[in-house]
């Protein structure tokens, strides 16, 4: 009798979408096989992208029983860690994906396809997008509970998991730039670089997934909710921008302009605030969302740009003149009313779209602050054009439909599944308090 040529675990690769619920979902395989898998993919559900977080297919979602998808895999976006705080965890080994029909054309309700197709719309104009998400979140499980916000003995409490998880990131080509001890009670947020295009929605994914796979490593678990109960700290996702024409010429920073901003980058900023209630609905997409995104909160409430302001929905960030750098380079602006229960690519690409259409109508900009909105006083706030942003999921999905122009710029049928699945994640939740709201989300996220 001839002895099995393999004695122990097969070694495995997974194909993954991160979906409309911003989870991400795959199939895995043996790694022996990915090469032969690599240009068909595996197989997909249309149905599944009406997934809600609860894993409950939305009733009266476009698809049904109907319908097969491909995965299929981008070999340039493969993600390999080798070596985690447990040396016997396997290689955590994916590659991100988009889905398409059985003949390989891009299937609608695709974020990742979605977001590559609005990069593609800025080459056509002459630009390249760069971005970073930055990630806040909940690190349980620790021997001693960290207390002082920012502390040195907070990081010190985490033992090494910060080590562990920038060497993670690192393995993985995230390019990980530092991991802090935040505002919160067992708090934490980590930094990577910004990179062009999809790879800058993908590394958010990364982010999210390699920080979970050490946490689990090191014995310990993560939580990237907005809020795990009413009135904790709450995490947030921060998603910072800059556009460059395809030589590499940053277009944002004008040092003679007010608040440095280039014309072309007004403009941008202008399309952003004008859409940005409705633009709540997809960065800031579930019921604990509407928990954190209050006054006060450093999180946004009002649509308004502001430099340096943290109360600001859109925020020019600082430059820094130490060391030489350049500052075009470094000039970016940071979109706050995100977090982690959004979609990156959908998220990325709604915000992508907002500042295009406000750069092709050459729209006047606005709305500017550098005070918290909410002590202006609501003449004021209405003088200057700065709108409250919505105050509930439902809100936000209404003034999402009511959106004519931005929602011109979404996939009819990506829309039809998005609405569908919210409609159904509300029937889960309408009747929870805002405690088994918190709860709900903190075990999903």
């Amino acid at each position: 009798m001839s002895l099995p040529s393999q004695t122990g675990p097969l070694r495995l690769s997974s194909f993954v979408t991160t979906d409309l619920a911003g989870i991400t979902r795959g199939r895995s395989l043996p790694e022996s096989a990915v090469a032969e898998q690599l240009a068909s993919g595996c197989g997909w559900v249309p149905a599944n992208s009406a997934l809600t977080p609860q894993d409950i297919i939305a009733d009266d979602n476009p698809w049904g029983s109907h319908g097969d998808l491909r995965l299929l895999p981008d070999p340039a976006s493969r993600v390999r860690l080798e070596q985690g705080p447990d040396p016997l965890a396997p290689a955590f080994d994916y590659f991100h994906g988009d889905l398409v029909e059985t003949d390989g054309r891009p299937w609608p309700v695709c974020p990742r396809s979605l977001l590559r197709a609005e990069i593609l719309r800025y080459r056509e104009l002459g630009l390249q997008v760069t971005a970073a998400f930055e990630h806040e979140f909940t690190l349980l499980g620790l021997a001693s509970a960290p207390t002082a916000a920012f502390s040195l003995q907070a990081q010190r409490a985490a033992g090494a998991f910060p080590g562990w998880l920038m060497s993670a990131l690192e393995q993985v080509g995230a390019e990980p730039e530092m991991f802090l001890p935040e505002y919160g009670r067992l708090q934490y947020e980590v930094t990577c670089r910004p990179t062009q295009g999809v790879a800058a929605a993908d590394r958010a994914v990364n982010v999210r997934e390699i920080t979970r796979e050490i946490a689990r490593q090191s014995g310990l678990s993560s939580c990237f909710s907005p809020l795990r109960a009413p009135g904790e700290v709450t995490n947030g996702v921060h998603l910072h921008l800059s556009l460059q024409r395809l030589d590499g010429t940053p277009v944002f920073y004008d040092d003679s302009r007010a608040n440095s901003l280039a014309e072309l980058a007004e403009h941008w900023a202008a399309g952003v605030l004008r859409h940005l209630p409705a633009l709540c609905a997809l960065t800031a997409p579930t019921a604990v969302s509407y928990l954190r995104l209050k006054p006060h909160h450093w999180s946004a409430a009002y649509a308004c740009l502001g430099l340096r302001n943290r109360e600001a929905a859109l925020r020019i960030c600082p430059v820094v003149s130490l060391g030489g750098k350049p500052l075009a380079r470094q000039f970016n602006l940071e979109f706050r009313p995100m977090d982690a229960t959004a979609s990156p690519h959908l998220a990325m690409a709604a915000v992508l779209i907002a500042g295009r259409l406000g750069m092709q109508e050459r729209l006047p900009l606005g709305a500017v602050t550098d005070v918290d909105p909410d002590s202006l006083g609501a003449e004021e706030r209405a003088r200057r054009g700065i709108e409250a942003l919505p105050g509930s999921l439902e809100e936000a999905l209404r003034l999402l439909a009511d959106d004519r122009l931005l929602r011109e710029q979404l996939p009819p049928a990506l829309l039809d599944t998005y609405f569908a699945m919210k409609r159904q994640e509300l029937a889960l939740t309408r009747d929870l308090t805002d405690e088994e709201v918190c709860q709900r989300y903190a075990s999903l996220y």
